[in-house]
């Protein structure tokens, strides 16, 4: 095993003006490796007059959450395989994802588990993914053996849809090692990888990490394909001694390890995949990526991609259309924060906050580094406006992983949850201001683009420090209002059910039904007029942190407005279907796409 002090990567840390005696012992540690001189860099510094606006708390809400994992039949505590030796994927995982595998139309839950280590196996059964049955009314059942599903990977994430066009959700999971693909044969699985080709790595390199992912049909010859995110080539034998403290092994940070480039495969029809990677333009060997989503940023018709990537700048694949991307990242604004400085970005989540046209990215980062939310503010150029927004704030301490838009208060517009943590457990010895359990957050967007923090204020469940990761949300109990889980890194997952008494606001669902193959209708845009204003949705997989809400049915919350004026959607091929009102509320209409 190879040594290394933290004094290489301070920044990344943020021990900002350590103690004499911290800063002797971490180029002590260093000095240890026989080597070059240790070079100490400075945290970069966020403050809070360069974000000067009020952080929007304190604002009253009737909102309310209470956790309700075990009531609801969840008894899944996530494995990371820890035995004392602080391997550096321990602390990462893991993901989830919201999806209807048995097509009841009832949202049921997929969590994504790790496993033991070789040689530190534990007792009895290894641990396996997991899948819970939604029976109606968010009460679940296991049903991970009948599924087929009883599968013990190093799993990380999960991105699901229906790649094969036969009208069920089929599963990619991502791992340390191969990747598996999932097809759904009638509500069991079956394990297609190798006949695919989507093991996640290069051809003929060794197993990678995977980490993100996302299907999109990105040819738009209705085939979906798949884009994975690569975080760092590590290995058991190769993993590195990083301290904290100057004695004892810390959770190692990606400063220290070579990237490994995302994958994009296409689907050829046939159930196999070609690796484009190289011919898309999309490789990326200094990328160490974690979050993907899609969208279509610049209203062309094809879908482009945002990655975060952690301590390397973003990337923001443009789609030529073509069958190959430009990254534009650099010169649209979203590559690294307002001094130039990459930071260490996990999760990324994509919303129209103001129902103007202009796509929002929010990013989660490390500690120190505040929650990025890059706003369209022109053709393919992007401004940072976390401060106007009044996130900063409030989000300069945590370390955040996981972030999603969703409307939770029913108001109709856009709110932000996230989902925090920090990766050591010992980390508040060495900074006082934090801890290993961190509050996850929500704040609630007015519709300008401003939100206001409501985290305290929402249930004292919510408010309960964890070790969040990945966020994701469904209406799991049918009463109109979304629900969310975060998942816990070495720990139980929290579900949190909507209080929120939906009989106080308007709503419909929307189901899209694509044409043969795309039956989800990725890429597909929907909006909603009401005489409040107008709601824009795309329909793409991937955002969160490793994880993926439920795709169908789109619920709009259309605040106090009585009925919709009109709706449109345009199919991701072309075309588009109108509905001219009014429609009435409170109810799901099924919109199929015909060719």
């Amino acid at each position: 095993m190879k040594r290394l002090g933290l004094a290489s990567h301070i920044s990344r840390w943020h021990v900002a003006k350590p103690s004499s005696a911290l800063r002797f012992a971490c180029v002590l540690a260093i000095s240890a490796c026989g080597g070059e001189e240790p070079v100490e860099e400075s945290a970069p510094e966020y403050s809070e007059g360069a974000y000067a606006t009020a952080p929007g708390a304190g604002e009253g809400t009737d909102l309310r959450f209470t956790e309700v994992a075990r009531e609801s039949g969840l008894d899944f505590v996530h494995e990371n395989g820890a035995f004392g030796e602080k391997w550096m994927p321990e602390t990462v995982g893991s993901g989830a994802a919201f999806f209807d595998y048995d097509g009841d139309g009832s949202p049921d839950l997929l969590l994504v588990n790790g496993t033991w280590w070789p040689g530190h196996e534990g007792t009895g059964r290894p641990p396996t993914q997991r899948l819970y049955r939604n029976l109606g009314d968010g009460h679940f059942e296991d049903v991970t053996a009948s599924a087929g599903l009883a599968l013990s990977i190093y799993g990380m994430g999960a991105t699901v849809a229906d790649y094969d066009g036969d009208g069920d959700p089929d599963i990619y999971l991502t791992a340390v090692g191969d990747n598996v693909l999932l097809r759904n044969d009638g509500a069991r699985f079956t394990d297609v990888t190798v006949s695919a080709g989507v093991t996640g790595n290069a051809p003929g390199a060794p197993a990678a990490w995977s980490s993100g992912a996302a299907w999109l049909d990105y040819d738009r010859d209705g085939w979906l394909d798949l884009f994975v995110c690569n975080y760092v080539r590590w290995t058991s034998e190769t993993d590195l001694f990083a301290t904290i403290d100057g004695t004892t092994k810390s959770y190692a940070t990606p400063q220290q390890y070579q990237g490994e480039s995302c994958r994009l495969y296409r689907n050829d029809g046939s159930g196999r995949f070609a690796d484009v990677t190289e011919s898309a333009g999309v490789s990326n060997p200094e990328g160490k990526s974690l979050g993907v989503a899609v969208a279509d940023f610049d209203a062309d018709g094809w879908p482009d991609l945002i990655v975060a990537n952690d301590t390397q700048r973003n990337f923001l694949y443009r789609n030529v259309g073509d069958g190959s991307f430009s990254d534009i990242a650099v010169r649209a604004g979203v590559a690294f924060d307002e001094a130039g400085r990459a930071r260490a970005g996990m999760g990324v989540a994509v919303a129209d906050l103001t129902g103007e046209g202009r796509w929002s990215i929010a990013i989660g980062n490390f500690a120190h580094e505040p929650l990025a939310l890059f706003t369209q503010i022109g053709d393919n150029l992007f401004q940072d406006r976390a401060g106007a927004a009044r996130l900063t704030r409030s989000t300069l301490g945590p370390l955040t992983f996981g972030v999603l838009f969703a409307d939770f208060d029913l108001d109709g517009h856009p709110d932000l949850m996230s989902a925090n943590g920090h990766i050591e457990p010992g980390v508040n010895a060495v900074q006082a201001d934090q801890t290993f359990e961190q509050p996850p957050q929500l704040f609630l967007g007015d519709g300008s683009g401003r939100f206001s923090d409501v985290s305290g204020l929402v249930g004292e469940a919510f408010a309960a420090p964890i070790v969040g990761r990945g966020v994701v949300t469904a209406d799991i109990d049918g009463d109109g209002d979304l629900d969310a889980l975060l998942t816990v890194n070495g720990g139980a997952p929290r579900l949190y059910r909507n209080e929120l008494n939906p009989g106080s606001a308007q709503w419909i669902e929307l189901r899209l039904e694509g044409a043969h193959p795309n039956r989800d209708a990725l890429g597909a845009m929907v909006l909603v007029y009401t005489e409040a204003g107008v709601q824009r949705r795309y329909v793409g997989a991937g955002s969160s942190y490793l994880s993926q809400s439920v795709l169908n049915p789109l619920l709009f919350a259309l605040g106090e407005a009585a009925a919709v004026d009109s709706f449109v959607v345009s199919w991701p091929r072309g075309g588009r279907t109108v509905e001219l009102g009014p429609v009435p509320t409170g109810q799901t209409i099924t919109v199929r796409e015909h060719r």
